[in-house]
Parts: C-alpha cells; structure tokens; sequence
C-alpha cells in the first residue's frame, strides 16, 4: 500500500472520531434489570412530548410505546432520568435508538422485572457520537 494512501486512509478514520463526545454525566449510579443493562425494566406510555436537547436524548411524541432498560439514581436535586428506546409503527427510524428521557413525561404500564442491580454509571453512558 503506498503512503499517501494510508496517510489518507488514517486522517480518515481520526476524521469519523473526531465528531464523538462525552458528555457530563447526569447520574454516578444506575439501576437495571441486569449487570449490562440490556433486559427490559419496563414498558411505558409517553404522556407528552419530550425534545431532546443534546445528542443524549431521545425525542418522544405522546402516546408512544417506550421501553425502559435503565433508571438513574439522581443526585441531590438532580432530575430523575430513564433510558431506553422508543417503539411505534409510525416512527420505524427512531426504534433501536437508545437514549435519555424525563421520568416524568412517561407512564409505566408494565414491569418486567422486580429484581434490579445498582451499577455505577460509565463515560460510555453519556457518549455522543
């Protein structure tokens, strides 16, 4: 492979990372269904619309389905924040996309599990890419 090629290829790939970030964290600690937080905690409504203001959120339109893979434990003051993602027909390009939400604009309508594990918060909760 000649130089100019993998001189390209590299300021290529620093080029794609250069755009992520972490972002402050909103919490130390999280509770889950399980030690990698990838069961299910709960389904719930959206009893309003939610705007994401940074790259850590998620939008959410009243009405849709929302299923809730994390619960962060607030700090003093702080607000109470879920993670998860949302589900519905109508917006098949935000399934999948998981992200930050007020617990306040949700209702949950069901628990899929009662047994939760409180696990420390990463960098890699909060990242943006």
């Amino acid at each position: 492979m000649s130089y100019p090629l993998v001189i390209l290829l590299c300021v290529g790939l620093l080029h794609q990372t250069a755009r992520a970030v972490i972002m402050d964290k909103l919490a130390d600690n999280k509770i889950c269904g399980d030690a990698e937080c990838s069961h299910v905690l709960s389904m719930a409504t959206a009893l309003d619309d939610f705007i994401a203001p940074d790259c850590r959120f998620i939008n959410i339109k009243k009405g849709q389905m929302v299923y809730v893979y994390s619960k962060l434990v607030p700090e003093g003051g702080a607000g109470v924040f879920w993670s998860g993602s949302v589900y519905s027909e109508r917006y098949v390009d935000q399934m999948g996309i998981i992200g930050y939400f007020p617990a306040t604009v949700l209702k949950e309508t069901h628990k899929f599990t009662q047994d939760t594990v409180k696990i420390p918060t990463t960098g890699m909760d909060f990242y943006c890419d």
